[in-house]
């Protein structure tokens, strides 16, 4: 079994064997089931010859670590999430990525899953029983473990064939601008309206008081979940908190059952002060004037959705690789503004 890296002195030695190779496997595990702030827990790396499992939550410095790495190509399965997680780390900017998902849709492939891929060329089934642990939790079992591992062991070695079929087929340059793209993607923070927050799906029924209850409701769970650095779920159930906002409207008392002692006060004073919000402090739903598109712009949108899917077919692609819907609609109705979004193969295969 492969030891868990978790001083710096171990880091120190592993650092050899990673710093002298061009291209690093890696891939990283958090604890976003299991927390309310989501932080990175394990790093898997794999280069020929050794697999490393690095503990990020040891408290030693990683900067020896991104330094080994600087200037060379990681490769990854679906990228985003990773980049994201070491960049708050305080991983620097990758110099270069193999994104495998991205190779395996360019490729063709209709799964595209890493553990349909590993059983498609490797013959390895991937046990899906710790994809939902804690890796926040010390010590990781020997199951964990072996899971952890088997995510880079066999990385490069997809790289590889995968490389190869984009070669044969011509789509190396596409494969670089998708890639570069997840890179810059990755270093950006979606924003998100404070007011939006709340929202959340089951909710949206709710007007009025019964709105403004459900909005301290919310609040109260998520300063509980902060407190104790829990997911929100683990507090109360949306769906209990929207019943719960409905009957308070009506006058009614609802109890959550499992909630006891101080927490239970604090949820029904949130709920009192939903109550007693005077009106001009209620939740306003003004939805924005929603633009009709004309007659010529649905008939470019049915035009651009030919040429993508007649581009897909003739490519056998997933016609979202080269341009979703919403992309679509996009060159349709607001073409300036979003053709400078697509990559060049995908304005070339589009004809723009």
């Amino acid at each position: 079994m492969v030891p868990l890296t978790d001083t710096a002195s171990g880091l120190a030695d592993a650092l050899p064997a990673i710093a002298a190779q061009q291209r690093i496997a890696v891939d990283t595990e958090a604890d976003s089931l299991h927390c309310y702030f989501e932080k990175l827990c394990l790093i898997q790396i794999t280069v020929p010859g050794h697999d490393f499992l690095i503990d990020p939550l040891a408290g030693f410095d990683l900067t020896p670590l991104w330094e080994s790495w600087s200037g060379k190509e990681l490769i990854f399965h679906g990228a985003d999430y990773d980049l994201r997680l070491l960049r708050r780390t305080g991983c620097p900017r990758p110099a270069r990525i193999f994104d495998t998902m991205i190779a395996a849709r360019l490729c063709g492939l209709k799964e595209f899953s890493y553990a349909a891929l590993m059983e498609k060329y490797f013959q390895l089934p991937i046990a899906k029983a710790s994809q939902k642990a804690n890796w926040a939790r010390r010590p990781l079992s020997p199951q964990m473990m072996e899971y952890a591992v088997n995510d880079t062991r066999h990385l490069a070695g997809l790289a590889d064939i995968l490389s190869a079929e984009l070669d044969r087929q011509n789509r190396r340059v596409w494969f670089d601008q998708l890639c570069d793209r997840a890179i810059r993607s990755a270093e950006v923070d979606k924003e998100i309206d404070p007011d939006q927050l709340w929202r959340v799906p089951g909710s949206g029924h709710l007007r009025g008081r019964a709105a403004a209850i459900f909005r301290e409701l919310w609040k109260w769970r998520d300063e509980e979940a902060r407190r104790l650095d829990k997911p929100t779920f683990h507090i109360c159930n949306s769906d209990l908190l929207v019943q719960a906002a409905v009957a308070f409207d009506a006058g009614e008392t609802f109890e959550i059952r499992h909630l006891r002692g101080p927490r239970e006060a604090k949820y029904f004073a949130a709920a009192q002060r939903g109550v007693e919000l005077p009106e001009s402090e209620w939740p306003k739903f003004i939805r924005a004037p929603r633009l009709r598109p004309t007659t010529a712009q649905l008939k470019r949108f049915d035009e651009l959705k030919s040429l993508r899917d007649k581009a897909a077919a003739e490519h056998h692609l997933d016609p979202s690789l080269i341009a979703p819907k919403a992309t679509l609609e996009g060159l349709a109705f607001r073409p300036e503004e979003t053709q400078a979004k697509l990559l060049p193969w995908q304005r070339e295969l589009m004809g723009l």
